[in-house]
C-alpha cells in the first residue's frame, strides 16, 4: 500500500475532517521522527495515516479500536511491523519497536500540539515554539486527553521530551496548511 491508497481508505473510512488531519499530523510527525532515528520514513508514515482508520465506528466501543483497521491493512497487505505499531498505538499489544514506541508517544502529542496552537494568541501552528508547547505541557488542566504518559514513552527512542516535542512540532509546521491551522 503507497500514501494514495492510504489516503483513500481514510476518505472511505473516516468522515470527520478534524480526524483526517489528526491522521495527518501523526503521519508527519511519524515521518519525521523515523528520519531522525535514521528509518525508512514511508512505513512509518503509513503506520502514522491508518492509524485511527476505524476510529469512528469504534469511538462507542474503544475496546474494539484497531480491530477493523487491522483486517483492512491485512487485507491490503501491508507490512505486519505496521500493523504492529496500529495496534501497538492503542494498547492492543505491547510496545517492541521503534515504530510502535513513535506512534504510542507522538498519537497524545499531536492532540497537544493542537490544543497549544488554539490558544496561542494568532492560533497559528508556525508561530508556535517549542517553549510554548512546554509551558502548556507542564500544566495538569490543559489538554488533560493528551495522556502525558504516554508521550514521555518518548525515551524509549532514545530521546528526551524537548527533542522528541520539537521533531514533532516542526513536522506539524511543515504541514500546517493541511491541517488549517
Amino acid at each position: 500500500m503507497d500514501r494514495k491508497e492510504a489516503l483513500e481508505l481514510l476518505g472511505r473510512h473516516l468522515k470527520k475532517p478534524n480526524l483526517v488531519k489528526h491522521c495527518l499530523a501523526v503521519e508527519a510527525c511519524m515521518r519525521a521522527m523515523a528520519s531522525r532515528l535514521g528509518q525508512d520514513p514511508e512505513p512509518w508514515g503509513l503506520a502514522g495515516l491508518v492509524h485511527d482508520l476505524d476510529y469512528e465506528v469504534t469511538e462507542k466501543s474503544p475496546e474494539l479500536h484497531t480491530v477493523e483497521t487491522v483486517k483492512i491493512l491485512e487485507q491490503k497487505g501491508l507490512a505486519a511491523e505496521v500493523i504492529h505499531a496500529v495496534q501497538a498505538h492503542a494498547g492492543k499489544v505491547n510496545c517492541e519497536s521503534a515504530m510502535d514506541w513513535a506512534i504510542y508517544s507522538i498519537d497524545p502529542l499531536t492532540g497537544l500540539i493542537i490544543a497549544a496552537t488554539l490558544m496561542h494568541p494568532d492560533k497559528k501552528l508556525k508561530s508556535v515554539e517549542l517553549g510554548f508547547v512546554q509551558n502548556r505541557y507542564k500544566e495538569k488542566g490543559f489538554a488533560r486527553g493528551a495522556r502525558r504518559e504516554e508521550i514521555e514513552q518518548c525515551r524509549n527512542l532514545g530521546l528526551e521530551l524537548p527533542e522528541f516535542i520539537d521533531i514533532c512540532l516542526k513536522a506539524m509546521q511543515g504541514i500546517s496548511g493541511e491541517l488549517g491551522l
